[in-house]
């Protein structure tokens, strides 16, 4: 069975992580580890620290692709250079890149989309309405000409949500709907899935086909048994598999995932064929 992880953020890439040992964020990204449920030792974690290990990790569980995502707000900025870089030369490595207009200015936004995508091979774009400064929504229309652009060129939007959210206020699926109607062709993809919001975040993804749910760690919590039997029925073209590692051991992620009773021709779509069509992969 292919497997393509669309969330892996190895602590390498920013001591927000945990990758620098000996300081509070590497004891919260442990901490976090245990919190989503990470069985057993932590060794997953520690080779997350270096380039080797993390390859190791992706080679060892048996991806087919591993997504590193990246990340630009006004606290944290993984330049779009430095994804291209862990990923270049890996055939098994996907990038997605990402814009902060506030901090850009829409122009500079809307290019740097062009030069991530075109220019450094990445597959998509992480936008972060919600640790934004001040904090955005998804609808607010200060985004809607980077919308606009990421439609018509094809490239898949990827939004953070979920209870990390500074703000919990912004962990709302319902701004997603005005979105999702104004673009319909516009390929949206909600990571972390807006938990603990399950029901609220199905519902907007019923009612718009072009929203992709991605709820990785927290698929194995309280309360996601909904994104199952929503996946079992009308959802099985838009749930996506994540493990947000490092965050969770990629291999126990997919042996979780897979005694969570999604249905058998359900599982080639979640694990593989639906993030094969979104990143339009052959």
């Amino acid at each position: 069975m292919k497997v393509i992880d669309l969330r892996c953020r190895p602590a390498f890439l920013h001591p927000f992580f945990g990758g620098a040992p000996g300081t509070p964020e590497h004891d919260t990204a442990r901490w976090l580890n245990r919190r989503v449920g990470t069985r057993g030792p932590d060794d997953h974690f520690e080779r997350s620290l270096t380039q080797e290990g993390f390859l190791a990790e992706v080679r060892e569980a048996g991806l087919h692709k591993a997504v590193v995502v990246g990340r630009h707000t006004p606290s944290q900025h993984l330049p779009n250079e430095e994804i291209h870089t862990i990923i270049r030369d890996h055939d098994e490595l996907l990038g997605i890149g990402s814009i902060e207009p506030v901090l850009q200015g829409i122009d500079g936004a809307l290019a740097e989309i062009d030069r991530a995508v075109d220019q450094l091979g990445l597959v998509g774009i992480d936008l972060e309405p919600g640790f934004a400064e001040p904090a955005r929504h998804p609808d607010d229309t200060l985004y809607w000409p980077i919308y606009e652009h990421l439609q018509n060129r094809g490239i898949p939007l990827f939004l953070m949500s979920g209870p990390t959210t500074p703000d919990p206020a912004y962990n709302n699926p319902g701004k997603l709907a005005a979105v999702a109607r104004a673009f319909p062709q516009l390929k949206i993809v909600a990571y972390h899935g807006y938990w603990p919001n399950v029901q609220q975040a199905i519902g907007v993804a019923f009612r718009y086909e072009n929203i992709h749910l991605v709820p990785d760690m927290y698929l194995f919590l309280a309360g996601s048994e909904a994104y199952i039997q929503a996946a079992n029925g009308f959802l099985a073209d838009q749930l996506l598999f994540g493990s947000s590692y490092t965050f969770r051991p990629i291999r126990q992620s997919i042996d979780d995932a897979l005694q969570l009773g999604l249905k058998e021709d359900v599982l080639d779509k979640f694990f593989h064929a639906n993030a094969a069509r979104l990143l339009n992969l052959s």
